[in-house]
């Protein structure tokens, strides 16, 4: 992951559940999108395959990445599957200090002032703060007093209604699952309505 062409699309996308039935239509449908960011979560079954699978059929029109890395066994999976970025739901201390040292983005999963903090110091690319919906926007403006230099990926809860508020509030990222990669939607073969889903998060970053 090139950091930089991130935080000029700073949004996310996080699957989980996905199977290899689904994962070609489910690229192309993203790719589609615009959405240049993803995420497959290390708790979806044959995650190292499905990551390895969607690298080959992206041709490089995606970042790719791995979510839910609790522990060195999940990284060494996802690093050797091909993904670029780590993304953990809480501070996985040796993960996060693999990665800061072979410098692999990553974003640690925090939510209060302390853990934010430590998750910074540990070598954070990003604090993943989740879920973020438990507080809301304006838990970043609190946070951005104190710790104005960390940067912030806001998680759980994310809509397109509320994306600019976060960002105004001192997000430097957002993300989003569940709401844009539903289950039904993926069992009924409805690719195009996650493709315009994920096109309304998107309308918001402009």
């Amino acid at each position: 992951m090139n950091v930089d062409d991130f935080k000029k699309q700073p949004m996310l996308g996080i699957v989980r559940g996905v199977n290899a039935n689904q994962i070609e239509s489910l690229i192309n449908a993203v790719i589609i999108s615009g959405l240049k960011t993803l995420e497959i979560t290390m708790n979806t079954a044959n995650a190292a395959k499905l990551i390895r699978r969607a690298k080959e059929l992206t041709k490089d029109k995606l970042t790719l990445g791995a979510g839910t890395v609790l522990n060195m066994r999940d990284l060494k999976q996802a690093l050797d599957s091909g993904a670029t970025f780590i993304v953990t739901p809480v501070l996985v201390k040796d993960v996060v200090a693999y990665c800061s040292k072979h410098k692999i983005p990553v974003f640690p999963g925090a939510l209060t002032p302390t853990e934010i903090y430590q998750a910074w110091q540990e070598g954070a690319t990003m604090v993943k703060v989740f879920p973020a919906k438990c507080f809301g926007p304006e838990y970043f403006k609190e946070i951005k007093g104190p710790f104005q230099d960390i940067e912030l990926l806001a998680v759980g809860g994310i809509t397109p209604e509320n994306i600019r508020e976060y960002f105004n509030q001192g997000a430097s990222a957002v993300a989003f699952g569940a709401s844009v990669f539903k289950k039904e939607w993926l069992d009924k073969q409805e690719y195009r309505k996650i493709t315009a889903a994920i096109k309304d998060y998107l309308a918001q970053l402009n």
